[in-house]
């Protein structure tokens, strides 16, 4: 959590001085660490066990399975809580998304025209079929505010059989 560091002060005497890491930082580092540990290529079994399924039903995104579609999670940021509330609801009424979480007090550090920006935004994780990224895209870009807003995919290669069901289910074609 925390390491104790000991410097010497002016005086001669030692002070010590906790520094604290974000948990923020932790988490994404387990997170990253994870997904990787995760990753079985989709040449493999559908049904191989992992020491990660335990008694949840899993499956890997294939062609064969009628019963789901390739699916991709897109994330797409925000300047304050009302855009990503406005922009989520419109995504998901549309039917471009089956959920959009909405993750606030995020801060992004990025270049912009030659110059360093630091800024508070909301992050949108939206989970969606890999068949609506160029509609869901074209959405963002006329409803965002941002001359270039970020809209990026990741691929869903497995999960809970039933809610990759329900992202086909509750999108549309």
């Amino acid at each position: 959590m925390g390491s104790t560091l000991l410097s010497a002060a002016p005086s001669g005497t030692f002070s010590s001085t906790i520094r604290r890491r974000l948990p923020l930082v932790g988490a994404f580092c387990m997170l990253s660490l994870g997904i990787t540990n995760l990753y079985t290529p989709l040449s493999s079994s559908c049904n191989t066990p992992s020491k990660f399924s335990g008694a949840t039903r899993s499956i890997r995104m294939e062609a064969s399975n009628n019963n789901t579609v390739p699916s991709i999670v897109v994330y797409v940021t925000v300047p304050n809580r009302e855009a990503g509330k406005k922009l989520a609801e419109s995504i998901v009424k549309e039917k471009l998304a089956a959920c959009v979480n909405r993750v606030p007090g995020i801060e992004s550090v990025y270049q912009w025209k030659g110059e360093i920006q630091t800024d508070a935004e909301e992050l949108l994780i939206i989970k969606t079929r890999q068949s609506l990224l160029q509609a869901l895209t074209e959405h963002v870009k006329a409803n965002h505010e941002y001359d270039v807003p970020e809209v990026i995919s990741l691929p869903i290669t497995g999960g809970n059989l039933k809610y990759l069901e329900w992202i086909k289910e509750s999108t549309r074609e």
